[in-house]
């Protein structure tokens, strides 16, 4: 089974921060997304959460209403409502990895020049494996005469 959703959108609310026993930091917050066919739109809400560093620099450097890609995976939570006893349910969303996309200062989103801000993407569990430019190799030159191609 696969299960990977990627959303792109504006956060409804600021990133809340809080620690575990362990001193794991978690990150929650609320993403909104919007799809527009015809003359209507369609709105959809999905809170969100985000573990360890990953969480620490959302934190710091996301707010309402700014621009980001998640990408990760939907969970199902389950919980008894203390009030009425029912059970109650709803699905969020695990960040693995996200991308700042607000274009501060008028930049392209990709290019971040302030060293003190962090890169605008973030991949939780994957090396950094940035394709690199191939080397050129010089081939020698070679002398033939044009009757000696068979073709």
């Amino acid at each position: 089974m696969y299960n990977k959703v990627i959303m792109i959108g504006h956060l409804t609310r600021d990133i809340e921060l809080r620690h575990i026993p362990s001193g794991t930091a978690i990150a929650n917050s609320s993403i909104a997304t919007s799809y527009k066919y015809g003359d209507r739109e369609e709105t959809c809400f999905l809170d969100f959460s985000s573990f360890g560093k990953p969480a620490e620099i959302m934190h710091q450097y996301l707010k309402k209403g700014s621009k980001v890609m998640l990408e990760g995976r939907l969970i199902l939570e389950q919980w008894d409502d203390k009030n009425t006893g029912t059970k109650r349910s709803r699905h969020t969303l695990r960040v693995e990895n996200f991308k700042f996309l607000d274009n501060k200062g008028g930049s392209n989103p990709q290019e971040h020049s302030n060293t003190s801000t962090p890169q605008n993407t973030y991949e939780q569990h994957k090396p950094n494996t940035a394709p690199q430019e191939p080397k050129k190799e010089e081939l020698p030159s070679i002398d033939i005469d044009d009757d000696e191609i068979p073709f």
